[in-house]
């Protein structure tokens, strides 16, 4: 039988002991969160948390002792190694409430008093040991018109997202229809989400990458207090300098936002003073089948290598790899920004560029460390590292002070790396050169900033130096030979005389102990150094830990500034890793035109170049007179890749970086989009074909003149002829009215006639070549289509038994002979019963006739035994048997 395990809901605090009360009711403010209560040395867990916290973290479940009648569940981890157990419980998706001893237990009466300090969130997270130091952690928002405001009839419903990074203070805000949705989540890959607990978004289908849902009250979304909140935050009247003010949904989700962020931090979020409009528009569009098509950062089994990410990835500093992870997904389309990249990195293979990368392996991570520096969560190390770093931009500056004046985006980042005045000499003066862990270990600040400070570890470190001159001073007035000074525990200083020379005691001695062959004293002077000692290292903490609080206040000042700092050193760290990969790839410089053109010379795809002994470039031209090339090939032969690297090259560019190619000029393109693998959603009751046409639709319905568009084997998951329909009619379309760059693959050969019926239109296929019974792959495009798909050959590469290879080839020859026309009909199966069977009898052949006359004559020839004369004469004979007449000799 099993007892009901006790809650505030169910039992009256008043028949608890006085610590549970203090539990219940603190818990009581955190029921959906695990709550971790202080205790000594560990934090414990209690009834249902203390269940699931034994399940979630492998640690022991215990009971001990009862309240209220009943068995109080236990289970705990040790204080000093709580960080360990919290990033396990947020990589699970959970949350947990962080309750401390704030009373002094010397003093209290009673249980000592508690309370939550902070609560630890997956979107909400700033600690160094429970973030990635590759990604940013975001907190998402997302707020429903019925959310903020009452919606008017007929009006479009509408969604206001803000997100911001807590680490760094990055806020950010915009509105787009629900349908827009899932591409945002999978652009901004938040870590939680907030929703209303009632409203709008019920209805909406969150992906995975919205991860861990959180529902707050529906007021937290009110539009006026949310616009309040962030005038508030930004400390600004309006919000018409961050072109917010109209954004009233938005509003609503950063009013929960903010307030959400701040209840868990348990205090004021002093470095949000930035934000950031951001619009869809701005960049160029990439839904979530394509960015996990293309790999940017994540591979399709999911690993973080290799992708387009881990080649780039040769940044200094991990700031600069999180922004480098940032441009990836967000390539604007104003040709502004890549342009003023490309001439910095041009710049940058100009100068000393080795140098600049060995100068940028010294900084720290200053955007994360000014986090902590704002929440005063900042730890010695942390200080100690912000030091250093702050030490050491003079000398980077140096070295980009020559290479400013040829690339105006390196001088304007040369302008944000001046250092807060004063702090760089603070941090030196106060902080010791190797600080310990943590505040409470002690030995953090550095000596000579603070006098009491020093007289007090003097005192600490400096007791038995003390105790021997002592001892050698009362041994010469007294004149006692073996008087020695020492020291225990139960009884502290003493003074210790054997019994044969206690004559010789001064007056000022006081018997402090009587043992068997001696006597221990206390003197006036030993009792006051004993009182300062044995309370030096106590105080000495207590006014280190004030020290250091008074410290990161003063901090609190340069925030701005640490910000701007931070964001130079990550941009000019990723501008320094696109400039290596460019020189140790053979990467080029990209062109932006006004034309509509894609055109690559000798491009190559990044990723697979880098995996391969030998790769094999092709060229890739689009223009306004050649929108579409239909690519065939064999299975195998390049197609995929020739596609992708396309896309890629084109994104290279768009982000700022160096291109794989010979030459690449790009003229405006505003989305990509991939249409390419099999995959199905079962969960979602969609099978393959349906995720392939609804990936189809998305294209044919959002794309423009502007978009790339890749299509690889549309239409081969359903019948023959339905699939070839459906192939012909998509790339019809684009041609026709989408009139988009598109790279269509396929194996349906009949697609190659396409460019006899559309000039804009063109056959390339990928060359292969048979050797003996196998398959050469040459991975070069050519112009004109395929002559077949060698599909055996390639089955044969992949190992299936030869005899089924022989049975294929066996059946493919009969295939081959049989004429389209003798091919299964295709009944619609929509249609109602008549149609059908007037389908039926229509598609069914009629019935076999008798041969004639000029058949059977012809049987009975053998061309080879006739002569002129004799052939002429067949030949008005099966003349007149053609029309039915009797032949005259």
């Amino acid at each position: 039988m099993q007892v009901a395990t006790p809650s505030p809901a169910r039992d009256s605090e008043t028949t608890h002991t006085p610590m549970m009360q203090q539990y219940l009711r603190i818990k009581a403010e955190h029921p959906n969160t695990l709550l971790f209560y202080r205790m000594g040395d560990f934090y414990e867990l209690f009834y249902e948390d203390a269940v699931k916290a034994a399940r979630l973290l492998d640690v022991t479940l215990t009971q001990r002792g009862a309240s209220n009648g009943v068995p109080i569940k236990m289970a705990g981890v040790p204080y000093h190694a709580v960080e360990q157990y919290l990033a396990k419980l947020v990589k699970l998706g959970e949350s947990a409430a962080i309750c401390e001893q704030i009373g002094d237990p010397a003093t209290s009466k009673g249980p000592v008093e508690r309370k939550v300090v902070r609560v630890v969130t997956p979107g909400t997270l700033t600690d160094a040991a429970l973030l990635s130091d590759k990604a940013d952690n975001y907190l998402l928002a997302v707020c429903g018109t019925a959310a903020s405001t009452p919606a008017k009839r007929g009006q479009t419903p509408k969604l206001g997202l803000a997100w911001v990074n807590l680490a760094s203070g990055a806020l950010r805000l915009t509105e787009a229809s629900p349908g827009e949705l899932s591409g945002l989540l999978e652009r901004i890959r938040p870590a939680e989400t907030l929703l209303a607990d009632a409203g709008t978004e019920d209805g909406l289908s969150l992906p995975a990458s919205a991860g861990a849902v959180t529902r707050v009250p529906l007021w937290h979304f009110d539009t006026a207090s949310g616009r309040e909140r962030l005038c508030k935050q930004m400390e600004v009247a309006s919000l018409d300098g961050f072109s917010a003010q109209t954004l009233s949904v938005a509003c609503g989700a950063a009013g929960a936002l903010l307030l959400y962020a701040a209840a868990t931090q348990g205090q004021q979020l002093r470095h949000i003073r930035s934000l950031k409009v951001e619009y869809e528009s701005e960049y160029i569009g990439l839904d979530p089948a394509t960015r996990r098509n293309l790999e940017l950062t994540e591979t399709l089994r999911g690993t973080d290598s290799p992708t387009l990410g881990s080649l780039l990835d040769t940044c200094r500093t991990t700031m600069g790899t999180r922004l480098l992870r940032y441009w990836l997904h967000h390539a604007p389309r104003d040709s502004a920004v890549p342009r003023a990249r490309h001439q910095a990195i041009g710049t940058l293979l100009d100068g000393d560029l080795d140098g600049l990368r060995q100068a940028l392996g010294a900084i720290a991570d200053v955007e994360r460390i000014t986090g902590r520096l704002a929440l005063l969560s900042a730890r010695p190390r942390d200080l100690a590292s912000l030091r250093d770093t702050l030490a050491s931009l003079p000398a980077l500056r140096e070295r980009l002070a020559p290479l400013s004046a040829q690339a105006p985006l390196l001088a304007s980042l040369d302008g944000m790396l001046e250092p807060p005045p004063d702090a760089a000499d603070l941090l030196t003066r106060a902080i010791a050169p190797e600080p310990a862990v943590m505040i409470r270990d002690g030995g953090v600040i550095a000596r000579g900033y603070d006098a009491d400070l020093d007289e007090l570890r003097d005192i600490s470190e400096n007791c038995g130096q003390f105790l021997i001159d002592l001892e050698t001073r009362e041994r010469t007035r007294t004149g006692i030979g073996n008087l020695r000074v020492e020291y225990n525990k139960v009884h502290g200083f003493y003074i210790e005389v054997t019994r044969g020379q206690t004559d010789k005691v001064p007056d000022d001695y006081r018997r402090r102990q009587t043992l068997k062959n001696a006597e221990r004293y206390i003197t006036p002077e030993l009792k006051a150094f004993e009182d300062k000692a044995l309370s030096a290292q106590e105080r000495a903490l207590a006014r280190e830990k004030s020290l250091y609080d008074a410290l990161l206040q003063h901090m609190l000042e340069h925030l701005t500034v640490c910000q701007a700092v931070a964001s130079a050193l990550a941009q000019i760290d990723v501008l320094a890793a696109l400039a290596e990969r460019a020189r140790t790839l053979g990467w080029v410089a990209p062109e932006f035109v006004t034309d509509e053109c894609i055109d690559i010379e000798q491009g190559r795809h990044p990723v697979v170049e880098a995996q391969v002994e030998r790769f094999i470039p092709n060229d890739c031209r689009l223009s306004d007179a050649r929108k579409l090339l239909l690519i065939t090939g064999p299975n195998m032969g390049g197609k995929s890749t020739f596609m992708r690297q396309t896309a890629l090259v084109a994104l290279l560019a768009y982000i700022g970086s160096y291109v794989p190619a010979q030459r690449a000029h790009f003229g405006p393109i505003d989305r990509i989009f991939t249409r390419i693998g099999a995959a199905d959603d079962l969960a979602g009751g969609r099978s393959t074909f349906m995720v392939e046409m609804t990936e189809a639709a998305a294209i044919l319905n959002d794309a423009s003149e502007r978009s790339l568009v890749l299509m690889d084997e549309i239409g081969r998951g359903t019948s023959t002829f339905d699939g070839l329909a459906l192939a012909w009619a998509i790339a019809r379309h684009l041609l026709t009215h989408t009139r988009c760059y598109t790279l269509f693959a396929t194996h349906y050969f009949e697609l190659t006639q396409l460019p006899e019926e559309f000039a804009h239109a063109a056959n390339v296929h990928l060359s292969a070549v048979e050797h003996g019974k196998g398959i050469v792959f040459l991975h070069a495009v050519d112009e004109g289509p395929a002559s077949q798909s060698y599909g055996l050959q390639v089955a044969q590469l992949a190992g299936v038994p030869a005899a089924v290879i022989r049975a294929a080839r066996k059946h493919l020859a009969v295939l081959e002979q049989q004429s389209l026309a003798h091919a299964t009909p295709q009944f619609d199966l929509f249609a109602p019963p008549h149609e059908i069977v007037e389908e039926r009898l229509a598609a069914e052949p009629a019935m076999p006739l008798a041969e004639h006359p000029a058949i059977a004559r012809l049987r009975d020839i053998n061309p080879d035994d006739l002569r002129p004369r004799e052939a002429m004469d067949l030949l008005y004979e099966l003349r007149s048997l053609a029309l039915g007449r009797p032949h005259q000799d």
